[in-house]
């Protein structure tokens, strides 16, 4: 047989063929004097055999070890892997179409609602509105929740679950109003130390801990400069303070 008419008796193309040559996963016949080569019908077997194991989901890698008659791992071991590894996949897309099946189940969703259920259900308790550092705060918790692993963007979402309970959120709400009305004003303005103190009693003192021991580990310089292009000077000012009162008070 020729290349193109094993290709067409397992259905695969002839690139595929070539393609599991240079990977080592089917060996080369040798070519008659024309030049062409010359597939025999073990070939075929062994090119089928290359196809079933990759569509039941084996990387080529994979497929080689478990052909190669030296591989003291034998099948069973290496499709009970894919099988685990299918499972796990598969609690994701059912954990994933959970997700998608809340946010169609709401009346208007929001972006704000395409992040962890966890942290949605803190977003739906944080103060909402006109307010600029109000909606800062929402994408920064949402960029966070984003790049977290799932363990992580519950504890987060712990983290912040006390300032959606009781009268927690008007308070958020008069300290963002705060933030906003010194968006306009010097980095000296007396009301720079009246916000501090007043945002330094509200935070919960697990979410302080767990502030200084980011900035603590992931250093001030980068943080404090990509802050500074988010807010006004007066608004950095006045989160440079808090962080001082902060490590004081502790």
């Amino acid at each position: 047989m020729r290349i193109g008419e094993i290709a067409a008796l397992v259905g695969v193309s002839t690139r595929t063929v070539r393609h599991y040559h240079r990977m080592g996963l089917l060996p080369e016949p040798p070519r008659r004097g024309n030049g062409y080569r010359e597939y025999r019908l073990r070939d075929a077997v062994t090119l089928a055999r290359v196809r079933r194991l990759a569509e039941l989901g084996l990387s080529l890698e994979e497929v080689r070890n478990t052909l190669a008659a030296d591989r003291g791992r034998d099948l069973r071991e290496v499709l009970s892997e894919l099988d685990a590894d299918l499972a796990r996949q598969q609690a994701e897309i059912a954990a994933r179409r959970r997700r998608l099946a809340a946010l169609l189940a709401e009346a208007d969703p929001h972006p704000d609602s395409v992040v962890s259920p966890e942290m949605a259900s803190v977003l739906r308790g944080l103060p909402t509105g006109a307010s600029g550092t109000a909606a800062l705060d929402r994408e920064m918790l949402a960029l966070m929740d984003t790049g977290l692993g799932d363990a992580e963007r519950a504890a987060l979402a712990e983290l912040f679950r006390p300032l959606t309970e009781s009268g927690a959120p008007a308070g958020a709400r008069d300290i963002y109003k705060m933030l906003d009305d010194l968006a306009d004003a010097e980095p000296d303005d007396p009301r720079v130390a009246v916000v501090v103190d007043r945002i330094a009693d509200y935070l919960p003192k697990e979410m302080v801990s767990a502030m200084l021991r980011h900035l603590h580990s992931a250093g001030d310089r980068n943080w404090w400069e990509e802050l500074s292009h988010e807010l006004a000077p007066a608004q950095v000012e006045t989160f440079r303070r808090l962080v001082t009162v902060l490590r004081e008070r502790r």
